[in-house]
């Protein structure tokens, strides 16, 4: 088996698109858009792989917000990224503008809304 090499570059809400931008003009394709809530943060991943400069070279694009500023979206340079986006916007209240194929809230229909973006869960006490 052979392992990808990773790479992590950190980006603002300012230039992802154009960092994103860059892996396209690179030849590279979006693998995903994943998303985790750190403490009072939001950690998007956005991974990316390319063989253009080497073979087997994945790279994530790390955007750190604290969720109330808007993230531009990507489908203008990758349109499959509407899936991804739709669904950090369900599951975590993140508001993503700009995305070409945008369901407004119901791409992921779940009976908490946003239930990744505050959790809930609470340490049981020992009785």
């Amino acid at each position: 088996m052979r392992k990808e090499e990773q790479d992590t570059s950190p980006v603002t809400i300012e230039s992802l698109a154009s960092e994103v931008q860059k892996q396209k003009d690179n030849g590279a394709r979006l693998v995903q858009i994943g998303c985790a809530r750190v403490g009072d943060e939001f950690n998007l991943y956005y991974s990316f792989e390319s063989d253009a400069d080497r073979p087997f070279h994945f790279v994530d694009l790390k955007l750190v917000t604290d969720g109330t500023t808007p993230i531009g979206s990507i489908t203008g340079i990758y349109f499959a990224a509407f899936t991804y986006e739709n669904e950090i916007a369900d599951l975590y209240g993140l508001q993503i503008t700009g995305n070409a194929l945008d369901f407004k809230g119901t791409f992921i229909t779940t009976s908490i809304p946003h239930p990744f973006g505050k959790p809930t869960v609470t340490k049981k006490e020992d009785t």
